[in-house]
């Protein structure tokens, strides 16, 4: 596999780290987010405005985020920041801080703020049906954003990319790319229990073996380790380490993110073997695996999960209840999409902050 200008595209990745004001000593977490408090360019249009039989004005939208420790969070909170604020109503945030007591209570302090609408990402998906039992009793709607929840929950609907095509997207990509050739595959994961990373290795497995059954007539599947990261780049750092220690004859990486083999990149051009190992991932598109793809012939595949579109799906979902409308499926999605080399380009947003 020929590396173009690797170690240029080594020293370019940089997880931005923002810092946002979203924690009030009264207010547990919770903030209300006003125009002069805008987030970096996201790449957003600034939001998207929805038709609304009723006033929008002073309505409120509250979101709580598990953490922002992730441009993909970030970009997502300021998707639905823009969005609310395009339409008329005020934004409140909360940020559960990787915690989910904390989660629990920055939920809590935004039933009590009065909201109107609840966009909900649980870090955990059965430690917050509780707490959205509570908000319908407060004659508040939540909506499930991103990923997913106890279907015991009482919410509106999940809106999430579809995950499970996307992983299906990537997994046919790479049994083709190998074809004949066995591949020894590592995988690595976010965290343990998590739905949404599931439904994701699930995807990449189905579109592997599906691909070779239809071409080859059989499978060839050889899992030989799956690693946690916690959807960050020092956990996909650390785990690379262990697998090339453990498993040094790895040619496939699968992962169900890319946050999740960001820093496992670091790992294997450390290790000598960007020429000898292959990266799919099942999700999201984050601009520094683009950026990869783009680039070098290592990172071969990457699906769209855009945190822009989600937020303001979630937002338009959220005026619609609002103007009476009640018949929403239990998930929404937004269209699949695999990014490779031929349409990399077409989806770089250097100025994005995911």
């Amino acid at each position: 596999m020929k590396i173009k200008n690797l170690k240029i595209a080594l020293n370019k990745l940089i997880v931005p780290i923002m810092v946002l004001a979203l924690i009030s000593s009264v207010s547990s977490c919770v903030e209300h987010l006003d125009s002069s408090k805008a987030t970096a360019n996201s790449g957003d249009d600034g939001g998207e405005i929805f038709k609304s039989a009723l006033d929008l004005t002073g309505k409120k939208i509250g979101y709580c985020t598990p953490s922002l420790n992730a441009p993909y969070y970030q970009a997502l909170l300021q998707s639905i920041k823009s969005t609310t604020e395009k339409n008329g109503m005020i934004f409140y945030s909360a940020d559960g801080q990787d915690d989910i007591n904390k989660q629990i209570a920055a939920v809590e302090d935004l039933i009590t703020r009065g909201v109107d609408a609840l966009l909900l990402n649980p870090k955990d998906p059965d430690a917050l049906v509780g707490i959205t039992k509570v908000a319908k009793a407060a004659g508040i709607p939540v909506f499930i954003i991103d990923s997913s929840i106890n279907p015991s929950a009482d919410f509106v609907t999940t809106i999430q990319s579809n995950n499970l095509a996307n992983g299906e997207l990537a997994g046919a990509w790479l049994a083709k790319k190998m074809g004949s050739t066995p591949m020894n595959i590592a995988l690595l994961s976010g965290n343990a229990g998590n739905p949404v990373g599931r439904t994701r290795k699930q995807g990449l497995l189905q579109g592997i073996t599906e691909e070779q059954l239809r071409t080859q007539g059989k499978i060839n599947l050889n899992v030989k380790t799956q690693a946690y990261t916690e959807w960050s780049y020092a956990g996909g750092l650390k785990a690379m380490e262990d697998i090339l220690v453990a498993h040094p004859d790895i040619n496939v990486v699968i992962t169900e993110s890319d946050v999740c083999v960001l820093g496992a990149i670091k790992a294997i051009a450390q290790a000598g073997k960007t020429d000898d190992i292959l990266i799919v991932a099942g999700a999201d598109g984050q601009k520094e695996a683009i950026k990869y793809i783009m680039d070098t012939d290592f990172y071969g595949c990457t699906a769209m999960n855009s945190p822009v579109q989600i937020g303001k799906n979630a937002v338009k979902h959220a005026v619609e209840y609002m103007n009476g409308r009640r018949d929403f499926d239990k998930k929404s999605y937004t269209a699949p999409l695999l990014i490779t080399k031929e349409n990399a380009a077409k989806y770089y947003n250097p100025n994005a902050l995911f």
